[in-house]
């Protein structure tokens, strides 16, 4: 979402409608030095860097302190206040998924049929933080979660833009990841490398699938590819 060379901008080729906001049909552009970026629910920092590498002002935000090496980045905080303060032009966000991600659907319900009423209420805040971030004031955003299930989508309002996996960027691993986009036109593939995720043994291809269960393995499975995130720089 910043251009190659030294001219890093934010292109507008198109904006969705999304609740007081309206379509725009002529591209704006932003040098690189008005470039102000919040990336949201980032621990590993690893979008944040991606940005910095191109001399654009990002910081990482979350609950967690950072990961990444760079705490003079990374704001350890409330992410919806930081999206609210007026401080940035763009965001990328990486709202906590674990109540509204399909993978996770048949918990809803417990045995006998009836609600799980804990998870309809996580469910329900999960949801509500999710469009707290993608109505907050700022011009450009893309919110990154797993394919939703239908109530997550239903309580978001819509549907996500762009779907993306790990071997689109040069990975060879499999991580559906859906893009909600503001602004931002859909991400460009870089490096696709499906072929070769489709030739490797499953349990090395679906390598995150198979981590061991342990206080890790939430961490592990939510961290940014590199590749994808010097794609969305």
């Amino acid at each position: 979402m910043a251009g190659k060379g030294g001219g890093a901008r934010l292109s507008v080729l198109h904006r969705e409608e999304f609740g007081g906001f309206s379509r725009i049909d002529k591209g704006i552009d932003m040098k690189k030095e008005d470039i102000k970026i919040l990336v949201a629910c980032e621990e590993s920092q690893a979008v944040c860097k991606a940005f910095r590498e191109l001399g654009i002002e990002a910081y990482s935000c979350d609950l967690l302190p950072c990961s990444g090496g760079h705490p003079e980045w990374h704001i350890q905080g409330d992410a919806i206040k930081e999206a609210y303060s007026g401080k940035y032009n763009a965001m990328i966000a990486h709202p906590p998924c674990t109540f509204l991600a399909n993978s996770g659907v048949r918990w809803l319900y417990d045995k006998d049929g009836s609600k799980n009423k804990e998870r309809w209420e996580n469910l329900t805040d999960g949801a509500s933080f999710f469009k707290a971030l993608f109505s907050s004031p700022i011009p450009f955003i893309a919110v990154e979660n797993p394919i939703p299930h239908k109530y997550a989508v239903e309580l978001i309002g819509r549907k996500y833009d762009q779907l993306i996996q790990p071997y689109h960027f040069g990975h060879a691993e499999s991580k559906a990841t859906c893009l909600w986009l503001k602004g931002f036109p859909k991400l460009q593939h870089t490096n696709d490398v499906k072929e070769l995720w489709r030739s490797l043994p499953k349990k090395e291809a679906q390598r995150l699938h198979y981590l061991s269960p342990g206080p890790e393995r939430a961490k592990l499975r939510s961290k940014t590819f590199e590749g994808i995130a010097k794609a969305i720089a």
